[in-house]
């Protein structure tokens, strides 16, 4: 999942400087954002072309699913998005862009593959729609056989699920947006700063981690906030060892595929309401693109309450780096405030860049386009993002290993720490959901 994670190609920069605007693949994600919205406005691409649905009345054969007149036009929609993505690797890193052109068309092919098995009728109607099937293909792939170097150049979670989510911005009204962000604070501002506060003391208090603070810290902030970026980020501030950075991260990964199939799996057999189990998922699943892929099992609204939750508790990485960094130097280190090595402009530079495309889209869409522009280019843009977001499912599953990622989870007291703390975070943010999202207290915009 992503170079043992879902972000793979993520980097924490510890300053801002200008260049990272043209060789940073997470401001990529809004370059090729903002090309794709201005292609569909001008009305200079066209929907995706891709597999139809099969199994069902007037479509048995799964002949139904590519009739012979579509194939141009998937083979197109896979020339285009091979080049827009192709952009951001030469941008980002021109290394790799070999291998990405290389094992780029696979995932294009796996991809349509899970999109056909994703529109099979009968099964669909149940919920394995094409993005369970990008994610079972790649973990096929991936746990079965050894997936070829030349591939590892196209998995690249983040750059897909980024895009798809800037994307995702032009489909939710600004107001709306405030309005679950608003009540989004409860759940992802609320918890998270006190699962990380109670983990950390557990972890000193309790599993008497003294010797490994910067991993007890990090291993917190990873559950707490948003798996990852969290980790690099809180690693750094607290000066962890690379080692523990890598641990934290591997141990989050393999619960964050568990949690992405098994949540909306309990929310749809205790009976939950759809929306606080978005708004569940949104604040516990430790990957952006886990939480959106999990939460569309259970709808729409509830797909772009998660959404939001995430992107609200993403804002926190910065701001917890920084907060870590000085708790850091001034308790361990015995210096003052003024000799912290990250400053606030860090609290910017470390915010995923995404969020800026994903609230710029929905202020476009919501005041500056007229209704007949939104209305041609919306079907467009969604058939973008769900494509991106298969594609990102494949590259999970790809680089999912369950086996390399066990060998990595080792010491009884990193995974105590991470259950007990994961086990909190569950229980309190699924109160918090029910109190902001139940519609028994707060008025929702739905």
């Amino acid at each position: 999942m992503g170079e043992v994670n879902l972000d793979k190609n993520e980097k924490i920069e510890s300053k801002f400087d200008l260049s990272s605007l043209w060789s940073l693949e997470e401001w990529w994600t809004v370059w090729l954002g903002i090309v794709l919205i201005i292609a569909a406005i001008g009305n200079i691409i066209a929907k995706p072309v891709l597999p139809g649905q099969w199994g069902g009345e007037g479509a048995e054969s799964i002949l139904a699913a590519i009739p012979i007149e579509i194939v141009t036009g998937i083979l197109m929609t896979g020339l285009i998005t091979l080049i827009i993505f192709a952009l951001a690797v030469f941008f980002s890193n021109r290394q790799e862009l070999s291998d990405f052109l290389k094992g780029y068309p696979v995932i294009f092919l796996l991809s349509i593959l899970a999109y056909v098995l994703g529109n099979y009728a009968p099964l669909r109607h149940y919920g394995f729609n094409d993005v369970i099937w990008a994610l079972v293909i790649g973990l096929v792939i991936s746990n079965l056989i050894k997936v070829p170097q030349f591939l590892q150049g196209a998995v690249r979670t983040g750059l897909y699920i980024k895009t798809g989510l800037v994307l995702l911005g032009t489909s939710i009204l600004f107001d709306r947006m405030l309005a679950l962000g608003a009540m989004g604070l409860g759940v992802a501002w609320v918890v998270t700063p006190v699962v990380l506060i109670v983990m950390y003391w557990y972890s000193q208090k309790v599993l008497k981690m003294h010797d490994n603070k910067g991993l007890a810290i990090t291993i917190a902030t990873a559950t707490s906030v948003c798996g990852v970026s969290a980790a690099i980020a809180s690693g750094t501030a607290s000066k962890a060892k690379q080692e523990e950075i890598t641990l934290a991260v591997s141990i989050t990964l393999i619960f964050t595929v568990l949690m992405m199939v098994g949540m909306p799996a309990i929310v749809q057999l205790l009976g939950i309401d759809p929306i606080v189990g978005g708004a569940w998922l949104g604040g516990t699943i430790d990957a952006t693109g886990a939480v959106v892929a999990s939460s569309a099992l259970l709808g729409s609204e509830a797909m772009e309450v998660a959404s939001i939750i995430k992107m609200v508790q993403n804002i926190l990485i910065g701001i917890i780096a920084f907060g870590i960094a000085v708790f850091w130097v001034t308790k361990y280190e015995n210096k003052s405030t003024e000799e912290v090595s990250v400053n606030f402009t860090e609290i910017f530079t470390r915010i995923p860049k995404f969020i800026f495309g994903f609230v710029g889209a929905s202020l476009v869409f919501s005041f500056l386009l007229s209704e007949p522009s939104v209305q041609n280019s919306l079907p467009i843009l969604n058939g973008f993002r769900g494509f991106f977001f298969t594609l990102a499912f494949i590259s999970i599953g790809l680089d999912s290993n369950f086996k390399e990622m066990a060998q990595m989870v080792k010491g009884g007291k990193a995974i105590q720490l991470y259950i007990g703390g994961q086990l909190l975070n569950i229980v309190l943010t699924l109160l918090a959901a029910y109190v902001f999202f139940s519609g028994q207290f707060f008025n929702l915009p739905f």
